[in-house]
């Protein structure tokens, strides 16, 4: 049986777990049993904009109206069907939130391969890649929690400090970065905060303060009520991981040499809004594959993944630090637990010092 937590499209807050029957596999097929996956506000962005960019599409629900978060994280090979993938073998990638998922292995390496469904041959190539853990050079066994909470996100991190500097920050000197708690952002700063001649700005609530500025990648840290601290002419850029339509608005309206303003999230999922009518440049949704395609042209396959697996491991020693670690990884096990799981991260009511590992599998790791 496959146990899945089926999400409404229209009001994420509601969910139910549904349990059916194992599929029969095809010639060529493998079923994957999802051992453990990271939940972070990343995946509510997902649901958030899940018709806008398509992510209900990967894992679609027969059932009209809900819809499967997809979530990053390790599975093992439990039946296949396709003579170059063995029965036992690690995987990484992008699952549905449930207990397993039905795989069609196409353009097989020795360090992936590409899911061949005919259903995602429209989609981003980015979340069909499935990675083969054996000959993974980002991969170790001890650090898959951190792998499954990171590096997705951390990739979009290195991917927005690239967009932004192979564009001279557009001429700014001042990076906004809203929610500044949550780890694509802070993943961002610590890139950022690399740039000589960059001041990197954190906006967060009160209760996150302490926290940011902890963090020590940030040069300053505000609370969203004290942007009248950064100077209003200043020439400055909006990175905004948040999705506050308000947020955005007073942005928009108190700086006047605003250069550029980036809609990464949706953290803040009950303020989201529209970028409509707003003073100074249009808000623009930033696609991390539109910067990796554009990088692969530029440098290569193979140039790209050094310079991000360099980036990863020293973002990695930062987090992982014993005397000052940025993250404690929370584990929750069963249908049950990954359901309020779910709504605890969708609330936004978690402490931003903790990462969400789940399974749908009862037991302890």
């Amino acid at each position: 049986m496959n146990t899945t937590l089926l999400v409404r499209k229209d009001q994420l807050a509601t969910t139910r777990l549904a349990t059916t029957a194992e599929a029969e596999l095809a010639p060529g097929q493998i079923r994957v049993g999802v051992d453990r996956f990271a939940l972070t506000s990343n995946n509510i962005t997902y649901a958030a904009f899940g018709d806008a960019m398509s992510y209900w599409q990967f894992y679609p629900s027969a059932e009209n109206g809900w819809g499967i978060v997809p979530v990053w994280g390790f599975g093992t090979v439990v039946q296949s069907l396709h003579p170059d993938v063995a029965v036992g073998e690690r995987l990484y990638g992008y699952w549905p939130m449930a207990s397993s998922a039905v795989l069609s292995p196409t353009r097989l390496s020795t360090g992936s391969f590409m899911d061949g469904a005919a259903h995602r041959s429209t989609l981003h190539a980015v979340y069909n890649q499935v990675m083969r853990c054996s000959a993974d050079p980002f991969y170790s066994a001890d650090t898959e929690d951190l792998q499954a909470l990171l590096r997705p996100l951390f990739i979009t991190s290195w991917l927005i400090d690239d967009f932004l500097a192979d564009n001279d920050f557009f001429g700014a000197s001042v990076m906004l970065l809203s929610s500044a708690s949550s780890k694509t952002a802070y993943g961002t700063a610590f890139q950022l905060e690399q740039r000589p001649g960059i001041e990197v700005v954190g906006l967060t609530s009160t209760a996150n303060r302490a926290f940011c500025e902890g963090l020590g990648c940030y040069h300053r840290v505000l609370t969203y009520k004290q942007l009248d601290q950064v100077a209003a002419d200043g020439a400055c850029v909006y990175v905004d991981f948040a999705g506050s339509a308000g947020l955005r608005r007073a942005v928009h309206a108190r700086f006047t040499n605003l250069k550029f303003s980036s809609s990464i999230g949706g953290t803040h999922v009950e303020q989201l809004g529209g970028a409509r009518d707003l003073p100074g440049p249009r808000a623009t949704l930033f696609f991390a594959p539109a910067q990796i395609k554009k990088r692969q042209g530029d440098w290569g396959s193979e140039v790209l993944s050094q310079r991000l697996l360099k980036a990863w491991q020293g973002f990695v020693r930062q987090v992982s630090n014993p005397q000052a670690p940025w993250l404690t990884v929370l584990h929750h096990h069963g249908p049950q637990a990954v359901q309020a799981a779910y709504a605890q991260v969708l609330g936004g009511h978690g402490d931003p010092r903790s990462g969400h590992m789940l399974s749908m599998r009862a037991g302890t790791d």
